[in-house]
């Protein structure tokens, strides 16, 4: 499962320039293009250069740690993914259901399956008519996204 959105919306630290943002954003470009190319170290290193300037990209963590999964690194793996978790917990007010989501993902990711359906339950409740709310909880999305060997592949 693909979860499409960015927490790229402040810093516990500094304001991120919009500058600094779109140095990120071309660097998670080539990243991906690393990836296509089997470039996996490149590519990490892509990616941690993103993270650092837009750290408060839940997305980009997630990526990065997907990265580090399918390299063996699943220490560093979830050290990504635990970063992404923080990074979803912080969003603007009209952004939380699909943070919600996102952290139902990552927290499925770090395989923490009992905390992701309590997220999922609090989102449900909170937001029981949000599209992404609802089209996740209905028809088992959950349990076939735990199911998906790409998900397998990634996940710790």
């Amino acid at each position: 499962m693909a979860l499409s959105g960015s927490a790229c919306s402040r810093s516990k630290s500094k304001e991120i320039t919009s500058l600094q943002r779109k140095e990120a954003a071309s660097l998670v470009s080539e990243a991906q293009f690393a990836v296509q190319m089997r470039d996996l170290p490149r590519a990490e290193g892509l990616y941690a250069k993103a993270t650092a300037l837009c750290p408060d990209d839940g997305k980009y963590w997630v990526d990065l740690g997907a990265l580090r999964a399918r390299m063996g690194n699943k220490r560093a793996a979830r050290d990504a993914y635990q970063s992404a978790l923080a990074a979803y917990e912080t969003v603007k007010e009209e952004e939380v259901a699909q943070a919600l989501m996102q952290q139902v993902y990552v927290l499925a990711l770090l395989g923490r399956e009992k905390d992701a359906r309590a997220v999922l339950a609090k989102a449900q409740k909170k937001f029981p008519d949000h599209r992404a709310v609802k089209g996740f909880s209905a028809g088992g999305q959950f349990e076939k996204m735990l199911a998906d060997p790409r998900f397998k592949e990634i996940a710790l």
